[in-house]
């Protein structure tokens, strides 16, 4: 029984806690509260008078349409419920910034009045999970929206959900939008192909007007972001601004102009010559007010703002031109914006400076082309003018040496001689510059001819072995059967083989110099090994340049123009061949030349058949005379006198001659003997040792030469106090 009792207390209780909760839920219906007070949205939904919309009091909404509310609140991604077949509006706090200034005038408007400018876009959107339960999505969709008093380009991503109702007739009672805003994802990625494209179009761009144009052919494919260039490059007085490229607008308008005065004095619409003098980007507002024409484009509202930036150079102090960009009417002029604009100009800059560079350069080679023209047609003009007064010079003294009958003195025959010597050697050098000069100016000619070049090679190497047993030298001569036929330039490889004997000798005092020829490979090598002073390799690279000397401490005499190894290695580019040299510091050199056997290298006008009679193998008898001459000169470079071999009178004063030219010695002797007891030397140091013996009282003395130079020379005088006082010439 009292069980019963219990049980019964216990049901009372259950029933009343039941109704006194069901009868606070109609309260709080009546007050329209929900569960999520502590937002903004939660409130404002609350305390907004829903009795003017068609879905009434807060407390005759459907269960799902307060449980779907009550979710969306407490969510942080932007949504937005549209209820019932007038799609009236609820969001949450993350969507107030999508609304902007119809916040919250937009709460509890029908879609088709809240978004009025884009509502023929969203309803077939809305619909379909409305009347059909399907969801819908999109990606960066593009709206133009009006939420800040202009219409503004808008991008979003979407989901449309249908929302179940057991009360409506279709069971649907509305959708529910997920919406998050991606413009500045697509317009940042927009501008960022842009920047991209400018950059890989500019790449390969010259000058700076083409590097222009270019820019306004990207920039005109993208007029959502730019919707007119102009781009303006100044002149090289820097006194006008001139049209080179434009985009998207009409030239020759207010707004256009071709050509623009830089002269703050002269009035202008747009601030070109200040921004163009202090490098800062203006911006420029109510354009319609300032001019009667502005491109409207893309879009069908015109810009009311531009920009006048300045295009800096990274070579130049001053700035090269401006660009005058229209902002887009659709899209707020942001620090995003001010930014796309600076790497804009920042990319322009960039081109317009590697551009101005390569010009610069272009004109540079241009200049050294034809400098280098204009001395190859003064070597030719130059060379040709030497060598007919050379003629006259030589052949009366020729005929003088030759002559039998005549009544010249010893004296006066080693003058002769040595001015023949001389005119030789001036005769070579002419003919090397003139050389050079055909081969710069593809006038140079090969005459190919079928030869032995064994026999022709060692007979050549014949005309040089008295002159290097007389250096005491020894020539060697090794050659083994040439098989295949070998067509030569006769004149040009004389001149190969003369040039790499003429080397060896220079550069080597003792040992030997040995010439091999063989055949190899389809290929004539020749080599002229010798036991010198050898090159130091850091130099092996120059070693064929035009004109360039190796600065050595050995060898016979500085004298020389550096043209004899880069003239042999043009000849032997004339045979399709190559050459190269080992080296050796202190061991020897080897010359090693290749050519092709055969006549396929060869085109056939370049080959000749001579009679048997100008088929000889001896060489030209000037060539030779001027190498072995030269070759001669050499040997004397180095011989000079020694006091043993010189009285010194005490009543004239002692001069020391110091030249490694044998000829130059001479004359200065001959010269200065007849006053003075004058005594030659070689070089610095042979003058040196000389002066152990005996102190000149003046010395006169060659700046280049081997061993030791001039200079050297000098200094060691002047830094020993028994000879700091000797006057030095």
């Amino acid at each position: 029984m009292k069980t019963k009792i219990a049980a019964k207390k216990s049901a009372q209780k259950k029933v009343k806690a039941t109704v006194k909760q069901s009868a606070a839920s109609k309260e709080d219906r009546r007050k329209g509260s929900f569960p999520d007070r502590n937002s903004k949205m939660g409130r404002l939904i609350a305390h907004f008078d829903w009795s003017k919309t068609p879905l009434g009091p807060i407390d005759s909404w459907s269960q799902s349409l307060r449980t779907t509310v009550s979710l969306m609140l407490s969510n942080r991604f932007p949504m937005l419920l549209w209820w019932g077949k007038d799609y009236i509006g609820i969001y949450n706090d993350a969507y107030i910034p999508i609304l902007g200034a119809k916040h919250p005038w937009g709460l509890g408007k029908p879609v088709r009045i809240c978004w009025s400018e884009i509502w023929p876009t969203l309803k077939p959107l809305i619909d379909r999970p409305f009347n059909g339960g399907e969801a819908t999505w999109l990606d960066d969709l593009m709206v133009v929206l009006n939420r800040h008093g202009f219409p503004e380009e808008t991008h979003f991503t979407i989901a449309y959900s249908p929302v179940p109702d057991e009360d409506a007739l279709n069971k649907i009672g509305g959708v529910l939008a997920t919406v998050t805003e991606t413009t500045d994802k697509v317009v940042g990625e927009r501008r960022l192909n842009l920047l991209r494209n400018l950059g890989a179009d500019t790449m390969e761009s010259t000058t700076k007007e083409e590097i222009c144009k270019i820019f306004a052919q990207v920039v005109g494919n993208s007029p959502y972001d730019i919707p007119f260039a102009m781009f303006y490059l100044s002149d090289e007085e820097r006194k006008n601004l001139r049209l080179v490229s434009f985009a998207g607008v009409k030239v020759g308008e207010s707004i256009s102009p071709a050509m623009v005065r830089l002269d703050k004095k002269h009035r202008q619409l747009l601030p070109y010559a200040e921004v163009f003098e202090s490098g800062e980007l203006e911006v420029i507002e109510q354009l319609p007010r300032k001019f009667s024409y502005i491109p409207d484009q893309p879009w069908s509202d015109i810009a009311h703002t531009a920009v006048v930036i300045p295009i800096p150079s990274a070579q130049r102090k001053h700035n090269v031109g401006v660009i005058v960009a229209g902002i887009s009417p659709r899209l707020p002029f942001n620090s995003a914006y001010r930014s796309f604009f600076e790497l804009l100009t920042s990319q322009v800059a960039r081109a317009i400076s590697h551009a101005i560079a390569f010009e610069e350069e272009r004109k540079r080679i241009e200049a050294l082309e034809q400098i280098d023209k204009a001395k190859t047609v003064f070597f030719s003009n130059i060379s040709h003018e030497f060598r007919t007064p050379l003629t006259l010079m030589l052949n009366p003294l020729e005929e003088l040496l030759l002559r039998t009958d005549s009544n010249l003195s010893s004296a006066e025959k080693e003058s002769i001689e040595t001015t023949h010597r001389n005119a030789l050697r001036l005769l070579k050098l002419v003919n090397s510059l003139l050389d050079f000069s055909r081969i710069e100016s593809g006038k140079q000619q090969a005459n190919f001819v079928r030869v032995d070049i064994v026999n022709y090679t060692k007979n050549l190497v014949s005309y040089f072995r008295s002159v290097v047993e007389k250096a005491g030298l020894k020539l060697v001569v090794k050659t083994s059967k040439i098989k295949q036929p070998v067509f030569i330039d006769r004149q040009m490889w004389e001149k190969i083989v003369f040039n790499l004997l003429s080397n060896a000798l220079k550069y080597t005092l003792h040992g030997s110099i040995t010439v091999e020829l063989k055949e190899s490979k389809g290929n004539v090598i020749l080599k002229v090994k010798d036991t010198g002073i050898g090159i130091p390799h850091e130099e092996l690279p120059n070693l064929f340049k035009r004109f360039h000397r190796i600065q050595q401490s050995g060898g016979r005499t500085f004298e020389g123009t550096g043209i004899g190894l880069s003239l042999t290695k043009e000849l032997v580019h004339f045979h399709k061949g190559e050459i190269r040299a080992e080296s050796k510091l202190n061991k020897g050199t080897t010359f090693i030349v290749s050519v092709p056997s055969g006549k396929k290298h060869l085109s056939v006008g370049a080959i000749s058949f001579p009679s048997r009679r100008n088929g000889r193998t001896i060489a030209s008898e000037g060539v030779q005379d001027a190498f072995i001459e030269e070759a001669q000169a050499l040997l004397e470079a180095g011989d000079s006198e020694t006091l043993g071999n010189v009285t010194l009178a005490k009543d004239r004063p002692n001069v020391m001659v110091v030249d490694d030219n044998a000829d130059m010695r001479s004359h200065l002797k001959s010269i200065l003997s007849g006053n003075f007891n004058v005594v030659t030397a070689g070089n610095g140091r042979d003058a040196l040792t000389k002066m152990r013996d005996q102190l000149p009282d003046v010395v006169i003395t060659d700046i280049m030469m081997p061993v030791m130079d001039g200079i050297e020379l000098l200094r060691t005088i002047k830094s020993n106090k028994s000879t700091a006082n000797i006057p030095v010439i």
